[in-house]
């Protein structure tokens, strides 16, 4: 017996958990907007006034939508409630932090609300787009603010990807489900302790960065800012000049080991931790060290055979930049548009790479171009081969169906939401260089673009503000995996 999709009738989901959860995280945010304030204040910034004011608002808001849709959250969300949760949350989230950057007194932000939700989007997501001119002068807590909501953002996109995504079997997320995620119709993450060692070493991580570059020569609320941003891999510096800023080689070496530290699945750290030597061996980290030692050492070789920096310089600025665009940080030491059209080339290609799941990078993710190899190679063999059985196999594992088609539906559905965004941002009257890798850099949640106006010594700042309501939604897109978001607008999920 088939059943008549067109048949059903409309049924919303019970939203009443929903809206009791983002009311609860409301009341966080509001909370965490008083240390900026704490930030301006020390400083002798009148700026905090707009924190404190944002916060009063934000915990009201908060604490009445929690009061009216009180709940018994024992019994689990289901599928639906969590399609619903995840975009919405994080959309709330950035409207309401957008509110003291609104509030401010710095230039670009005050102009104008639309700057201010790009801003906060970009920094929740941890993308790193940026419309601000003038970080050097920017007050403390603003600039603390924007460090913050990228931190919030990188543990929050781990705590997804451990927990939502493989149950909700976006895009093949559904191959890393632990003993942390439920597999049943519902979702029930039940990851408090898994999460509780995470935020430890995400904590860990953090401090251990910050030290490392206030020993390297940072001051100390510069560590600190960069710190946040750098394990959280989003990429939003103190300075206009990003880490280019600071002309220290040891620097930039500790800012490419963090960076690189913060790709990498932080589940492997709380097994490492527990003695499990095992994830020494995981797949995605082998692949990604090996595909960036590849490309490192192409562009080093070109830098030095086009004979513009030394031997140390073109190592450097090659794996530090690299690295960024990789892991989607997108810090710079340098504009590297500038190497040639061979290294621009070669990053518009880097933009869509990403690092591994779980972490808190952005992008395609190393493991969906790892399972296109195993189906290529399978193919080709079949094709030499065409009555040979060649299984695929991933991490000593069989490829389960679903994941194998929702990958393949994954790149699909990413290139055509990407062509769409490149196709929209032209119609503005921007060119294909900086339509094309603005689209790149803001659904793989990787910051700066190419070209003189969004390259990486450049900002969005001068981009049409219905561009940024575009990019600001394509960030969303990207940082939740496209299926968790675009699903919303599918009439049948509205349906019983």
């Amino acid at each position: 017996m088939t059943t008549d999709i067109s048949s059903t009738v409309w049924s919303p989901p019970r939203i009443r958990p929903v809206l009791y959860l983002i009311g609860n995280l409301l009341m966080v945010l509001a909370v965490c907007m008083l240390l900026p304030a704490l930030a301006d204040g020390i400083y002798g910034n009148p700026g905090y006034l707009a924190f404190v004011v944002s916060s009063a608002f934000t915990f009201a808001c908060g604490g009445v939508l929690a009061f009216v849709t009180r709940c018994d959250l024992s019994s689990a969300l289901t599928i639906r409630q969590a399609f619903i949760l995840t975009p919405l949350s994080w959309l709330t989230i950035a409207a309401f932090a957008a509110l003291p950057l609104y509030f401010s007194d710095h230039g670009q932000l005050r102009a104008s609300f639309t700057n201010a939700f790009f801003e906060s989007m970009s920094g929740i997501t941890t993308t790193g787009s940026t419309v601000i001119v003038g970080l050097d002068t920017a007050p403390p807590g603003v600039l603390l603010w924007r460090a913050l909501l990228q931190w919030l953002g990188g543990i929050g996109i781990i705590a997804s990807a451990i927990a939502i995504f493989p149950a909700l079997g976006v895009g093949g997320m559904q191959l890393f489900r632990t003993e942390s995620s439920d597999r049943s119709e519902k979702v029930m993450p039940r990851v408090r302790q898994v999460t509780k060692a995470i935020g430890y070493v995400y904590l860990v991580l953090t401090a251990t960065c910050m030290s490392a570059y206030w020993f390297a020569g940072m001051a100390p609320f510069d560590a600190l800012c960069h710190a946040l941003t750098t394990i959280a891999t989003g990429g939003y510096s103190t300075s206009d000049a990003s880490m280019g800023n600071w002309n220290n080689p040891v620097l930039h070496w500790v800012a490419t080991i963090f960076m690189l530290s913060g790709a990498i699945p932080f589940v492997l750290y709380v097994r490492l931790a527990a003695g499990s030597y095992d994830a020494l061996r995981n797949s995605q980290v082998l692949s990604l060290l090996g595909f960036l030692a590849c490309i490192i050492t192409v562009c080093a070789i070109w830098l030095l055979y086009t004979q513009q920096y030394g031997f140390e310089e073109a190592f450097r600025h090659s794996a530090f930049n690299i690295v960024s665009v990789v892991t989607t940080t997108g810090y710079s030491t340098l504009d590297y548009s500038l190497w040639g059209n061979v290294a621009i080339g070669m990053f518009f290609g880097l933009l869509f790479v990403g690092g591994c799941t779980g972490s808190t990078s952005g992008g395609m993710k190393i493991f969906r171009f790892e399972v296109m190899a195993l189906m290529l190679y399978g193919q080709f063999r079949r094709l030499i081969y065409p009555h040979g059985v060649f299984p695929n196999n991933y991490a000593d594992r069989p490829l389960p169906d679903d994941v194998i088609s929702s990958v393949v539906v994954f790149f699909s559905l990413y290139f055509i939401c990407y062509s769409a965004l490149t196709i929209l941002l032209m119609g503005h009257d921007l060119d294909f260089l900086t339509s094309a890798s603005a689209s790149a850099a803001t659904l793989s949640n990787v910051g700066p673009g190419l070209g003189a106006t969004i390259g990486p010594a450049g900002n969005f700042s001068s981009l049409p503000d219905t561009a940024k309501w575009l990019l600001s939604f394509a960030m969303l897109l990207g940082r939740l995996e496209l299926f968790t978001v675009l699903v919303l607008f599918v009439p049948q999920f509205w349906r019983d």
